[in-house]
Protein backbone atom coordinates (compact mmCIF):
# COMPACT_ATOMS: atom_id res chain seq x y z
CA UNK A 1 0.00 0.00 0.00
CA UNK A 2 1.55 3.61 -0.56
CA UNK A 3 0.98 6.06 2.27
CA UNK A 4 -1.27 8.47 2.20
CA UNK A 5 -2.10 11.86 4.50
CA UNK A 6 -5.50 13.11 4.65
CA UNK A 7 -5.88 16.77 5.97
CA UNK A 8 -9.19 16.60 8.42
CA UNK A 9 -8.45 20.07 10.07
CA UNK A 10 -5.79 22.98 10.17
CA UNK A 11 -6.54 23.13 6.34
CA UNK A 12 -6.96 26.75 5.19
CA UNK A 13 -7.16 27.98 9.05
CA UNK A 14 -5.40 27.58 11.97
CA UNK A 15 -7.51 25.15 14.42
CA UNK A 16 -8.79 22.09 14.33
CA UNK A 17 -5.60 19.94 13.17
CA UNK A 18 -6.15 16.61 12.64
CA UNK A 19 -4.24 14.49 9.71
CA UNK A 20 -5.13 10.69 8.76
CA UNK A 21 -2.12 8.86 7.89
CA UNK A 22 -2.60 5.49 6.07
CA UNK A 23 -0.19 2.76 5.97
CA UNK A 24 0.26 -1.04 5.92
CA UNK A 25 0.46 -1.70 9.26
CA UNK A 26 -3.13 0.80 9.36
CA UNK A 27 -3.79 4.16 10.41
CA UNK A 28 -2.37 6.63 12.73
CA UNK A 29 -3.92 10.01 13.53
CA UNK A 30 -1.64 12.88 14.53
CA UNK A 31 -3.49 15.65 16.42
CA UNK A 32 -7.18 15.80 17.24
CA UNK A 33 -8.08 19.06 17.68
CA UNK A 34 -11.06 22.14 18.29
CA UNK A 35 -12.16 23.77 15.76
CA UNK A 36 -12.18 28.02 16.77
CA UNK A 37 -13.17 30.79 15.35
CA UNK A 38 -16.25 31.85 12.80
CA UNK A 39 -19.44 29.68 14.40
CA UNK A 40 -19.14 28.00 10.51
CA UNK A 41 -16.15 26.85 11.47
CA UNK A 42 -16.90 26.14 15.11
CA UNK A 43 -20.35 24.06 14.12
CA UNK A 44 -17.53 21.36 12.58
CA UNK A 45 -17.07 20.56 16.18
CA UNK A 46 -20.96 18.99 16.49
CA UNK A 47 -20.52 16.98 13.23
CA UNK A 48 -19.66 13.20 13.24
CA UNK A 49 -16.17 12.57 12.47
CA UNK A 50 -15.19 12.04 8.62
CA UNK A 51 -13.75 9.26 9.05
CA UNK A 52 -14.40 6.04 12.06
CA UNK A 53 -13.19 6.79 15.35
CA UNK A 54 -12.13 3.10 15.45
CA UNK A 55 -9.96 3.20 12.49
CA UNK A 56 -7.03 4.98 14.09
CA UNK A 57 -4.79 2.21 16.14
CA UNK A 58 -2.90 4.64 17.60
CA UNK A 59 -3.02 8.67 17.97
CA UNK A 60 0.03 11.11 18.72
CA UNK A 61 -0.08 14.61 20.22
CA UNK A 62 2.06 17.35 18.69
CA UNK A 63 1.14 19.50 21.59
CA UNK A 64 -1.62 20.27 24.38
CA UNK A 65 -3.15 23.17 23.09
CA UNK A 66 -6.88 22.37 22.49
CA UNK A 67 -6.92 23.07 18.71
CA UNK A 68 -4.37 20.28 18.56
CA UNK A 69 -6.18 18.14 22.08
CA UNK A 70 -9.48 19.58 21.85
CA UNK A 71 -11.75 16.95 20.04
CA UNK A 72 -9.92 13.57 21.60
CA UNK A 73 -12.94 12.93 24.39
CA UNK A 74 -14.94 13.28 21.28
CA UNK A 75 -13.05 10.69 19.61
CA UNK A 76 -12.24 8.68 22.44
CA UNK A 77 -16.53 8.49 23.55
CA UNK A 78 -17.13 7.61 20.17
CA UNK A 79 -14.94 4.34 19.60
CA UNK A 80 -11.37 5.15 20.08
CA UNK A 81 -9.36 2.55 21.75
CA UNK A 82 -5.97 3.25 21.02
CA UNK A 83 -3.01 4.24 23.17
CA UNK A 84 -2.45 8.45 23.14
CA UNK A 85 1.22 9.08 22.31
CA UNK A 86 2.47 12.07 23.76
CA UNK A 87 5.78 13.77 25.70
CA UNK A 88 5.50 13.88 29.54
CA UNK A 89 5.04 17.77 29.83
CA UNK A 90 1.85 17.76 27.29
CA UNK A 91 0.48 14.40 29.05
CA UNK A 92 0.28 17.01 33.07
CA UNK A 93 -1.18 19.65 31.12
CA UNK A 94 -4.10 17.89 29.49
CA UNK A 95 -4.88 16.42 33.03
CA UNK A 96 -6.14 19.61 33.66
CA UNK A 97 -7.34 21.26 30.08
CA UNK A 98 -9.12 18.30 28.63
CA UNK A 99 -11.44 18.05 31.89
CA UNK A 100 -11.43 21.97 31.18
CA UNK A 101 -12.58 22.02 28.01
CA UNK A 102 -15.58 19.44 28.91
CA UNK A 103 -16.84 21.56 31.29
CA UNK A 104 -17.13 24.42 29.04
CA UNK A 105 -19.17 22.49 26.65
CA UNK A 106 -21.12 21.94 29.31
CA UNK A 107 -21.50 25.33 30.57
CA UNK A 108 -22.09 26.99 27.01
CA UNK A 109 -24.79 24.33 26.05
CA UNK A 110 -26.59 24.84 28.81
CA UNK A 111 -26.68 28.90 28.82
CA UNK A 112 -27.37 27.84 24.87
CA UNK A 113 -30.18 25.64 26.05
CA UNK A 114 -31.69 28.00 28.46
CA UNK A 115 -31.75 30.26 25.49
CA UNK A 116 -33.50 28.16 23.00
CA UNK A 117 -36.12 26.71 25.59
CA UNK A 118 -37.09 30.70 25.79
CA UNK A 119 -37.58 30.60 21.46
CA UNK A 120 -39.12 27.67 21.55
CA UNK A 121 -36.27 25.68 19.63
CA UNK A 122 -34.79 22.13 20.33
CA UNK A 123 -31.93 21.46 22.47
CA UNK A 124 -28.94 20.50 21.39
CA UNK A 125 -25.96 18.32 23.17
CA UNK A 126 -22.30 19.23 24.58
CA UNK A 127 -19.48 17.78 21.60
CA UNK A 128 -18.87 15.84 25.48
CA UNK A 129 -18.37 16.15 28.68
CA UNK A 130 -16.10 16.95 31.46
CA UNK A 131 -16.69 12.98 32.50
CA UNK A 132 -15.97 12.06 29.12
CA UNK A 133 -12.47 13.97 29.00
CA UNK A 134 -11.41 12.44 32.36
CA UNK A 135 -12.14 8.96 30.73
CA UNK A 136 -10.10 9.79 27.79
CA UNK A 137 -6.92 10.18 30.33
CA UNK A 138 -5.94 7.00 30.87
CA UNK A 139 -5.05 6.30 27.05
CA UNK A 140 -2.30 8.74 27.26
CA UNK A 141 1.21 7.07 27.05
CA UNK A 142 4.14 9.80 27.86
CA UNK A 143 7.31 9.53 26.15
CA UNK A 144 10.65 11.60 26.58
CA UNK A 145 12.18 13.43 22.94
CA UNK A 146 14.72 11.17 20.98
CA UNK A 147 13.03 8.09 21.58
CA UNK A 148 11.92 5.61 18.77
CA UNK A 149 8.58 4.31 20.02
CA UNK A 150 6.88 1.63 17.93
CA UNK A 151 3.16 2.71 17.87
CA UNK A 152 1.76 0.03 15.77
CA UNK A 153 2.57 -2.30 13.06
CA UNK A 154 4.26 -0.71 10.43
CA UNK A 155 4.90 2.75 12.03
CA UNK A 156 7.10 4.20 14.99
CA UNK A 157 7.50 8.09 15.68
CA UNK A 158 9.92 10.30 17.28
CA UNK A 159 9.64 13.44 19.22
CA UNK A 160 11.71 16.41 18.78
CA UNK A 161 11.29 20.18 20.78
CA UNK A 162 9.07 22.36 18.89
CA UNK A 163 9.90 25.21 21.04
CA UNK A 164 6.31 26.52 21.30
CA UNK A 165 5.21 25.03 24.83
CA UNK A 166 5.61 22.97 27.59
CA UNK A 167 6.14 19.35 26.27
CA UNK A 168 5.48 20.62 22.50
CA UNK A 169 7.01 18.46 19.91
CA UNK A 170 7.27 18.14 16.08
CA UNK A 171 6.99 14.28 15.26
CA UNK A 172 9.19 12.44 13.46
CA UNK A 173 7.09 9.40 11.87
CA UNK A 174 8.41 6.32 9.46
CA UNK A 175 5.52 4.36 8.03
CA UNK A 176 6.22 0.94 5.77
CA UNK A 177 4.19 1.22 1.89
CA UNK A 178 5.11 0.25 -1.49
CA UNK A 179 8.40 1.63 -2.65
CA UNK A 180 9.94 0.89 1.05
CA UNK A 181 10.20 2.90 4.36
CA UNK A 182 9.30 6.50 4.46
CA UNK A 183 9.44 9.24 6.59
CA UNK A 184 7.26 12.08 7.46
CA UNK A 185 7.69 15.53 9.43
CA UNK A 186 5.30 16.80 11.09
CA UNK A 187 6.06 20.11 12.70
CA UNK A 188 2.98 20.66 15.02
CA UNK A 189 3.56 24.33 16.17
CA UNK A 190 6.96 25.60 15.78
CA UNK A 191 8.32 28.05 18.14
CA UNK A 192 10.15 31.52 17.73
CA UNK A 193 13.27 30.79 19.64
CA UNK A 194 14.75 32.22 22.81
CA UNK A 195 11.52 32.75 24.67
CA UNK A 196 11.35 32.71 29.08
CA UNK A 197 11.18 28.53 28.76
CA UNK A 198 12.54 27.52 24.93
CA UNK A 199 15.48 27.75 22.88
CA UNK A 200 15.17 27.32 18.95
CA UNK A 201 12.84 24.40 17.59
CA UNK A 202 14.50 21.29 16.69
CA UNK A 203 14.10 18.34 14.27
CA UNK A 204 15.42 15.71 12.08
CA UNK A 205 17.41 16.40 8.30
CA UNK A 206 16.38 14.13 5.22
CA UNK A 207 12.86 13.66 5.81
CA UNK A 208 10.49 12.81 2.69
CA UNK A 209 7.85 14.46 3.47
CA UNK A 210 7.48 17.69 5.51
CA UNK A 211 4.09 18.74 6.80
CA UNK A 212 4.83 22.52 8.43
CA UNK A 213 2.40 25.11 9.75
CA UNK A 214 2.05 28.16 8.16
CA UNK A 215 0.31 30.04 11.22
CA UNK A 216 2.78 33.44 10.47
CA UNK A 217 3.77 32.54 6.68
CA UNK A 218 3.05 36.21 5.44
CA UNK A 219 4.76 37.80 8.53
CA UNK A 220 8.61 38.79 9.32
CA UNK A 221 9.07 40.80 12.65
CA UNK A 222 11.59 42.54 13.94
CA UNK A 223 14.31 39.98 15.93
CA UNK A 224 13.22 40.09 19.06
CA UNK A 225 15.30 38.09 22.40
CA UNK A 226 13.92 37.79 25.80
CA UNK A 227 15.39 40.76 26.58
CA UNK A 228 13.42 43.57 24.16
CA UNK A 229 10.87 41.10 24.73
CA UNK A 230 10.52 42.11 28.77
CA UNK A 231 10.97 45.92 27.38
CA UNK A 232 8.30 46.23 25.29
CA UNK A 233 6.18 44.49 27.79
CA UNK A 234 7.22 46.94 30.21
CA UNK A 235 6.46 49.71 28.41
CA UNK A 236 2.85 48.74 27.74
CA UNK A 237 2.21 47.78 31.41
CA UNK A 238 3.91 51.05 32.77
CA UNK A 239 1.77 53.28 30.15
CA UNK A 240 -1.61 51.56 31.13
CA UNK A 241 -0.82 51.57 34.88
CA UNK A 242 -0.17 55.48 34.23
CA UNK A 243 -3.79 56.14 33.16
CA UNK A 244 -5.02 54.96 36.40
CA UNK A 245 -7.13 52.39 34.61
CA UNK A 246 -7.05 48.68 34.79
CA UNK A 247 -4.95 46.44 32.59
CA UNK A 248 -6.66 43.30 30.89
CA UNK A 249 -4.89 40.94 29.57
CA UNK A 250 -6.77 37.71 27.53
CA UNK A 251 -4.33 35.18 28.07
CA UNK A 252 -4.16 31.74 26.74
CA UNK A 253 -4.03 29.31 29.75
CA UNK A 254 -0.91 27.55 28.82
CA UNK A 255 2.44 28.74 28.30
CA UNK A 256 1.45 32.69 27.70
CA UNK A 257 0.35 33.34 31.15
CA UNK A 258 3.18 32.05 32.87
CA UNK A 259 5.65 33.62 30.42
CA UNK A 260 3.43 37.09 31.35
CA UNK A 261 4.41 35.93 35.13
CA UNK A 262 8.12 35.13 34.67
CA UNK A 263 8.61 38.71 32.89
CA UNK A 264 6.23 40.71 35.27
CA UNK A 265 8.16 39.47 38.43
CA UNK A 266 11.35 40.26 36.37
CA UNK A 267 10.79 43.44 36.00
CA UNK A 268 9.20 44.42 39.39
CA UNK A 269 12.62 42.72 40.97
CA UNK A 270 14.70 45.10 38.62
CA UNK A 271 12.16 48.20 39.16
CA UNK A 272 11.29 49.05 36.10
CA UNK A 273 7.83 48.17 36.84
CA UNK A 274 6.16 49.41 40.95
CA UNK A 275 5.17 46.53 43.15
CA UNK A 276 1.44 45.85 41.41
CA UNK A 277 -1.34 43.33 42.21
CA UNK A 278 -1.32 40.94 39.43
CA UNK A 279 -4.90 38.91 39.59
CA UNK A 280 -4.82 35.33 37.47
CA UNK A 281 -8.30 34.76 37.32
CA UNK A 282 -8.44 31.39 35.60
CA UNK A 283 -8.80 27.98 37.12
CA UNK A 284 -7.55 26.66 34.71
CA UNK A 285 -4.40 29.00 34.34
CA UNK A 286 -4.02 28.62 38.06
CA UNK A 287 -3.93 24.84 37.81
CA UNK A 288 -1.29 24.66 34.40
CA UNK A 289 1.09 27.25 36.37
CA UNK A 290 1.37 24.69 39.11
CA UNK A 291 1.72 22.45 36.16
CA UNK A 292 4.65 24.91 35.27
CA UNK A 293 5.96 25.25 38.61
CA UNK A 294 6.64 21.11 39.36
CA UNK A 295 8.18 21.55 35.84
CA UNK A 296 10.64 24.68 36.34
CA UNK A 297 14.11 23.44 36.96
CA UNK A 298 13.78 22.27 33.75
CA UNK A 299 12.54 25.01 31.94
CA UNK A 300 14.01 28.26 34.27
CA UNK A 301 16.98 28.39 31.67
CA UNK A 302 17.60 31.90 33.37
CA UNK A 303 17.74 30.80 36.78
CA UNK A 304 15.42 33.60 38.85
CA UNK A 305 13.68 33.13 41.82
CA UNK A 306 10.32 31.12 41.94
CA UNK A 307 8.07 34.00 39.50
CA UNK A 308 4.94 32.11 40.66
CA UNK A 309 5.30 32.43 44.48
CA UNK A 310 5.07 36.37 44.64
CA UNK A 311 3.10 37.98 47.48
CA UNK A 312 1.67 40.75 44.67
CA UNK A 313 0.24 37.43 42.62
CA UNK A 314 -3.09 36.42 43.15
CA UNK A 315 -4.57 33.37 41.74
CA UNK A 316 -8.45 33.18 41.42
CA UNK A 317 -10.46 29.79 40.90
CA UNK A 318 -13.98 30.53 42.49
CA UNK A 319 -16.29 32.83 40.60
CA UNK A 320 -16.94 34.69 44.20
CA UNK A 321 -13.29 35.92 43.83
CA UNK A 322 -13.47 36.86 40.14
CA UNK A 323 -16.82 38.87 40.90
CA UNK A 324 -14.90 40.47 43.94
CA UNK A 325 -12.12 42.08 41.00
CA UNK A 326 -15.04 44.47 39.44
CA UNK A 327 -14.48 46.50 42.30
CA UNK A 328 -11.08 47.17 41.51
CA UNK A 329 -10.34 50.98 40.41
CA UNK A 330 -7.15 50.82 39.12
CA UNK A 331 -3.65 50.62 39.64
CA UNK A 332 -4.02 46.74 38.91
CA UNK A 333 -3.18 43.99 36.50
CA UNK A 334 -6.32 40.85 35.36
CA UNK A 335 -5.34 38.10 33.10
CA UNK A 336 -8.06 36.17 32.50
CA UNK A 337 -9.00 33.36 29.51
CA UNK A 338 -9.63 32.56 27.26
CA UNK A 339 -6.98 34.98 25.05
CA UNK A 340 -9.34 34.95 21.93
CA UNK A 341 -12.20 36.46 24.03
CA UNK A 342 -14.83 34.18 22.63
CA UNK A 343 -15.50 32.41 26.61
CA UNK A 344 -14.40 32.86 29.84
CA UNK A 345 -14.05 35.65 32.17
CA UNK A 346 -12.46 37.61 30.33
CA UNK A 347 -15.69 38.23 29.33
CA UNK A 348 -17.10 39.71 31.83
CA UNK A 349 -14.18 41.72 33.28
CA UNK A 350 -14.54 43.05 29.26
CA UNK A 351 -17.92 44.16 30.05
CA UNK A 352 -16.80 45.95 33.00
CA UNK A 353 -14.01 48.54 31.80
CA UNK A 354 -14.25 48.52 27.72
CA UNK A 355 -16.50 51.33 28.24
CA UNK A 356 -14.31 53.36 30.69
CA UNK A 357 -11.44 55.08 29.12
CA UNK A 358 -8.78 54.78 31.81
CA UNK A 359 -8.92 50.83 30.93
CA UNK A 360 -6.25 49.17 28.92
CA UNK A 361 -6.72 45.89 26.95
CA UNK A 362 -3.51 44.47 25.86
CA UNK A 363 -3.42 41.14 23.40
CA UNK A 364 -0.46 39.37 23.48
CA UNK A 365 -1.35 36.21 21.12
CA UNK A 366 -3.16 35.35 17.83
CA UNK A 367 -7.08 36.51 17.33
CA UNK A 368 -8.96 33.86 15.07
CA UNK A 369 -11.34 35.44 12.55
CA UNK A 370 -14.59 36.22 14.15
CA UNK A 371 -13.91 36.13 17.50
CA UNK A 372 -14.33 38.82 19.78
CA UNK A 373 -10.50 39.34 20.43
CA UNK A 374 -10.11 39.91 16.70
CA UNK A 375 -13.37 42.55 16.28
CA UNK A 376 -11.62 44.48 19.45
CA UNK A 377 -7.85 44.30 17.44
CA UNK A 378 -9.78 45.36 14.40
CA UNK A 379 -11.06 48.68 16.53
CA UNK A 380 -14.83 47.36 16.34
CA UNK A 381 -17.23 49.71 18.88
CA UNK A 382 -19.50 48.62 19.69
CA UNK A 383 -19.17 45.18 20.63
CA UNK A 384 -21.72 42.69 21.71
CA UNK A 385 -21.10 41.03 24.93
CA UNK A 386 -24.01 38.72 26.72
CA UNK A 387 -26.45 39.78 24.09
CA UNK A 388 -25.66 43.23 25.03
CA UNK A 389 -23.88 46.01 23.77
CA UNK A 390 -20.43 47.62 25.21
CA UNK A 391 -19.40 51.04 23.78
CA UNK A 392 -15.30 50.39 23.07
CA UNK A 393 -13.82 53.31 24.60
CA UNK A 394 -10.49 51.74 26.68
CA UNK A 395 -7.40 51.23 24.57
CA UNK A 396 -6.46 48.70 22.55
CA UNK A 397 -3.00 47.55 22.41
CA UNK A 398 -1.52 44.67 20.76
CA UNK A 399 2.15 42.80 21.94
CA UNK A 400 3.21 40.88 19.48
CA UNK A 401 6.84 39.57 20.43
CA UNK A 402 5.06 36.73 23.18
CA UNK A 403 3.72 35.09 19.80
CA UNK A 404 4.79 31.04 20.45
CA UNK A 405 4.72 30.86 16.76
CA UNK A 406 7.59 31.21 14.48
CA UNK A 407 7.05 34.11 11.96
CA UNK A 408 8.22 33.61 7.74
CA UNK A 409 12.04 33.94 8.36
CA UNK A 410 12.15 31.39 11.24
CA UNK A 411 9.60 28.81 9.62
CA UNK A 412 11.91 28.86 6.67
CA UNK A 413 15.18 28.49 8.59
CA UNK A 414 13.46 25.52 10.37
CA UNK A 415 12.62 24.02 6.73
CA UNK A 416 15.75 24.44 5.65
CA UNK A 417 17.55 23.06 8.06
CA UNK A 418 15.28 19.78 7.59
CA UNK A 419 16.55 19.52 4.20
CA UNK A 420 17.42 17.64 1.91
CA UNK A 421 13.49 17.35 1.65
CA UNK A 422 12.94 14.15 -1.15
CA UNK A 423 9.78 14.02 -1.70
CA UNK A 424 7.50 17.57 -0.98
CA UNK A 425 5.97 19.84 1.78
CA UNK A 426 2.68 20.42 2.69
CA UNK A 427 1.87 23.59 4.32
CA UNK A 428 -1.11 23.31 7.39
CA UNK A 429 -2.30 25.26 10.11
CA UNK A 430 -2.36 28.73 8.40
CA UNK A 431 -5.25 31.20 6.89
CA UNK A 432 -4.99 31.58 3.16
CA UNK A 433 -3.01 34.64 2.41
CA UNK A 434 0.22 33.84 5.39
CA UNK A 435 -0.18 29.92 3.76
CA UNK A 436 0.23 31.50 0.25
CA UNK A 437 2.82 33.96 1.67
CA UNK A 438 4.77 30.94 2.95
CA UNK A 439 4.46 29.11 -0.22
CA UNK A 440 6.15 31.91 -2.53
CA UNK A 441 8.58 32.75 -0.20
CA UNK A 442 9.63 28.88 -0.34
CA UNK A 443 9.60 28.73 -3.84
CA UNK A 444 11.90 31.57 -3.92
CA UNK A 445 14.24 30.37 -1.84
CA UNK A 446 15.10 27.86 -4.28
CA UNK A 447 13.01 24.42 -2.72
CA UNK A 448 13.35 21.87 -5.44
CA UNK A 449 10.12 20.10 -4.27
CA UNK A 450 6.80 20.06 -4.68
CA UNK A 451 5.13 22.67 -2.63
CA UNK A 452 1.39 21.61 -1.41
CA UNK A 453 -1.62 23.70 0.36
CA UNK A 454 -4.19 21.38 1.17
CA UNK A 455 -7.62 21.55 1.10
CA UNK A 456 -9.92 20.44 4.10
CA UNK A 457 -10.81 16.65 3.83
CA UNK A 458 -8.00 16.25 0.76
CA UNK A 459 -5.70 13.07 0.51
CA UNK A 460 -2.11 13.39 -0.59
CA UNK A 461 -1.15 9.68 -1.58
CA UNK A 462 2.58 10.29 -1.22
CA UNK A 463 3.70 8.19 -4.11
CA UNK A 464 7.73 7.64 -4.34
CA UNK A 465 9.01 10.97 -6.21
CA UNK A 466 5.37 12.14 -6.68
CA UNK A 467 1.99 13.44 -4.86
CA UNK A 468 -1.11 12.54 -6.09
CA UNK A 469 -3.36 14.80 -4.51
CA UNK A 470 -7.60 13.98 -4.82
CA UNK A 471 -10.11 16.10 -3.46
CA UNK A 472 -12.70 15.57 -0.79
CA UNK A 473 -15.96 13.35 -2.19
CA UNK A 474 -17.87 15.74 0.09
CA UNK A 475 -15.49 18.92 1.53
CA UNK A 476 -17.31 19.62 4.83
CA UNK A 477 -16.53 23.53 3.95
CA UNK A 478 -15.38 24.44 0.44
CA UNK A 479 -13.85 27.30 1.67
CA UNK A 480 -12.93 28.73 5.07
CA UNK A 481 -14.33 32.12 6.19
CA UNK A 482 -12.93 35.13 7.72
CA UNK A 483 -16.05 36.19 9.35
CA UNK A 484 -19.57 34.14 8.47
CA UNK A 485 -22.95 35.52 8.64
CA UNK A 486 -23.11 34.85 12.30
CA UNK A 487 -20.67 37.50 12.48
CA UNK A 488 -22.27 40.15 9.69
CA UNK A 489 -25.44 39.91 11.45
CA UNK A 490 -23.63 40.61 14.77
CA UNK A 491 -22.26 43.40 13.11
CA UNK A 492 -25.44 44.64 11.25
CA UNK A 493 -27.31 44.80 14.29
CA UNK A 494 -25.04 46.72 15.90
CA UNK A 495 -24.52 49.35 13.24
CA UNK A 496 -28.60 50.11 12.61
CA UNK A 497 -28.27 50.07 16.64
CA UNK A 498 -25.92 52.93 16.04
CA UNK A 499 -27.45 54.77 13.15
CA UNK A 500 -31.09 54.96 15.81
CA UNK A 501 -28.75 55.91 18.55
CA UNK A 502 -27.76 59.06 16.86
CA UNK A 503 -30.33 59.88 14.92
CA UNK A 504 -33.27 62.09 15.11
CA UNK A 505 -37.54 60.90 15.19
CA UNK A 506 -37.89 61.49 11.41
CA UNK A 507 -34.69 59.66 10.37
CA UNK A 508 -35.16 56.82 12.66
CA UNK A 509 -38.72 56.61 11.41
CA UNK A 510 -37.15 56.25 7.82
CA UNK A 511 -34.54 54.23 8.44
CA UNK A 512 -36.93 51.48 10.09
CA UNK A 513 -39.20 51.70 7.26
CA UNK A 514 -35.81 50.95 4.99
CA UNK A 515 -35.30 47.41 6.45
CA UNK A 516 -38.84 46.77 6.97
CA UNK A 517 -38.94 47.22 2.96
CA UNK A 518 -36.34 44.90 2.44
CA UNK A 519 -38.01 42.58 5.05
CA UNK A 520 -41.16 42.28 3.33
CA UNK A 521 -41.45 39.41 0.71
CA UNK A 522 -42.38 40.42 -2.40
CA UNK A 523 -45.81 38.39 -2.45
CA UNK A 524 -46.89 40.45 0.50
CA UNK A 525 -45.73 43.81 -0.88
CA UNK A 526 -49.13 46.14 -1.51
CA UNK A 527 -50.10 46.21 -5.57
CA UNK A 528 -48.98 48.84 -7.31
CA UNK A 529 -52.01 50.35 -9.31
CA UNK A 530 -51.74 51.85 -12.82
CA UNK A 531 -52.94 55.99 -12.40
CA UNK A 532 -54.63 55.02 -15.73
CA UNK A 533 -56.54 51.85 -14.85
CA UNK A 534 -58.91 53.59 -12.94
CA UNK A 535 -60.02 55.62 -15.48
CA UNK A 536 -61.24 52.52 -16.87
Amino acid sequence: MIPSVTFHGAAGTVTGSCTLIRHDGGTLLIDCGLFQGPKTVKELNYRDFPFDPREPAALVLTHAHIDHSGLVPKLCRQGFKGRIHCTSGTRDLLTFMLPDSGFIQESEVQHLNHRNRQRGRAEVQPIYTRKDAEACLDQLEPADYGTWIDVMPGAKIRFWDAGHLLGSASVEVRVAGDGGEQTLLFSGDLGPGDKPFHGLPEGPAGADWVFCESTYGATVRPPVDNQERRRQLGAEVAEALKSGGVLLIPVFAVERTQELLYDLNQLIDDGTLPRTDIFLDSPLAVNVTDVFRRHLPDINHAGVANPFDRPYFHPITEVEGSKRLNRLGGGAIIMAASGMCDAGRIRHHLKNHLWQRNATVLFVGYQAPGTLGRLLVQGRSPVRIHGEEVEVRARIRTLDSYSGHADQAELLAWLAARGPIRGGVALMHGETAPRQALADALAASGLAVPIHQPALDETIVLRPGKAERVPAAQPRLLTVPDEDWHNLYARTVLDLSERLRHGDDAERLALLRQVAALLTPPEAAPRKTDPQETDR
